[in-house]
């Protein structure tokens, strides 16, 4: 077990691509994650597990589609926290921040499914070390 504190301001500073999370700590079996975040990602769902956002800069938008088909946005700011309940098809987008996130270890970041291709900006990962 790592004792050494992790700074999340030189952790982000520490690489520049766009959704591509870094696992900054692990509690139990769970990663926590941050990640710079800028243009769209991808709709998908992770059907076992809630998926939790903390914005830490800047804007974030997560799309979200009910059973039906019907689509809803919430838009995040920095300090705002939310979770998308597993089963839940969403889609990341931003103008431009950093999140902060809390998933179980091996939770790909493109979920256990997605719509269409992998845009070339979105890194499809369980996860990069620091």
């Amino acid at each position: 077990m790592d004792l050494t504190p992790v700074n999340l301001t030189e952790a982000l500073a520490s690489f520049g691509d766009v959704y591509s999370p870094r696992v900054v700590a692990r509690m139990n079996d769970y990663d926590v994650r941050v990640a710079h975040v800028a243009g769209e990602h991808v709709w998908h769902v992770h059907e076992d597990t809630d998926e939790f956002f903390l914005v830490l800069d800047g804007r974030f938008d997560i799309a979200m589609r009910d059973a039906d088909g019907a689509e809803s946005t919430v838009g995040l700011r920095k300090g705002d926290v939310f979770v998308v309940p597993r089963g839940t098809e969403h889609k990341p987008s931003s103008p431009g921040g950093s999140i902060l996130m809390f998933e179980p270890a091996g939770t790909k970041s493109t979920g256990d499914r997605h719509e269409g291709e992998i845009p070339a900006h979105v890194d499809s990962t369980t996860g990069h070390a620091l």
